[in-house]
C-alpha cells in the first residue's frame, strides 16, 4: 500500500500468495473445528477441542519428518503405545488451548488463505515491482509449508532484492529457532548500503 515507507524490509519463510498447498493445510484445519459438536455454541470455548486437532495438524507443516525423527525418537523398541510424537502433538493442542481460542484461530487461518499482493492491483509481479525498500528475502531450505521457490520468486520480483537461504532441521519453524543463522544475514545485510535499484534487477544473494 505504501511501497516507499519502509527503507528496509527481510520477508523470511512467506510468499506473495497463499498457495494451493498452504490453503489446504488451514481448510483441513477449519474441519477440524466445524467438527467439534461445540463449535456452533456462544460461549468462549466453543470449538476448542477442534482447535487442538488442527494445532497438531497445523505443526505436522510447520515441522518435517527429519525435525520429528531428531526429537520424538523412541528409545524403547519394545514400546506399543504412547510414542514420544504422540503425546508431543497432543501437549501442542493443549498449550494453545491455554492462549488461545477457536474462533481466532479458525478466521486467521481464512485471513492467512486470501494473502494475495495481486488483488486489487495488476498482477502479484507489479506489486512486488512497485516496492522501494532494501529488500533481504530469506527462506528455510527444510520448509515444506514455504517451500523456497516461493522466496526466490518475491526476490526475483522486487527491484534490487537479496535472496538468502538457512538450512534448518526446524522446517518452517526455523525462522524461530534459527537464530544465529538469522542474525548473521540479518546484520550483514543491514551493514550494507546497496543503491535504489532500477526496476527488473534480478535478485542477488547473500551468504
Amino acid at each position: 500500500d505504501e511501497p516507499g515507507l519502509f527503507r528496509h524490509i527481510i520477508p523470511i519463510a512467506t510468499n506473495a500468495s497463499h498457495s494451493p498447498w498452504g490453503i489446504a493445510f488451514n481448510a483441513a484445519q477449519r474441519q477440524a473445528i466445524e467438527n467439534d459438536a461445540s463449535w456452533k455454541e456462544r460461549h468462549d470455548a466453543a470449538g476448542l477441542e477442534g482447535m487442538k486437532t488442527a494445532r497438531s495438524m497445523a505443526l505436522l507443516s510447520y515441522r518435517n519428518y527429519d525435525a520429528y525423527a531428531q526429537g520424538q525418537s523412541e528409545n524403547d523398541v519394545t514400546k506399543l503405545t504412547d510414542f514420544k510424537s504422540e503425546s508431543y502433538q497432543r501437549y501442542q493442542g493443549e498449550k494453545l488451548a491455554k492462549r488461545f481460542n477457536a474462533f481466532s484461530y479458525y478466521f486467521l487461518s481464512k485471513s492467512m488463505d486470501a494473502h494475495h499482493l495481486g488483488r486489487g492491483r495488476k498482477s502479484v509481479e507489479s506489486a512486488l515491482a512497485s516496492i522501494r525498500a532494501n529488500t533481504l528475502v530469506i527462506g528455510i531450505k527444510s520448509d515444506i509449508l514455504f517451500p523456497v521457490r516461493e522466496q526466490e520468486f518475491v526476490a526475483g520480483h522486487i527491484p534490487g532484492a537479496s535472496y538468502a537461504e538457512i538450512d534448518s532441521a526446524y522446517g518452517h519453524d526455523g525462522f524461530l529457532l534459527e537464530y544465529a543463522q538469522l542474525q548473521h544475514l540479518i546484520e550483514k545485510f543491514l551493514s550494507q548500503t546497496p543503491n535504489r535499484a532500477t526496476a527488473g534487477k534480478a535478485a542477488v544473494q547473500i551468504s
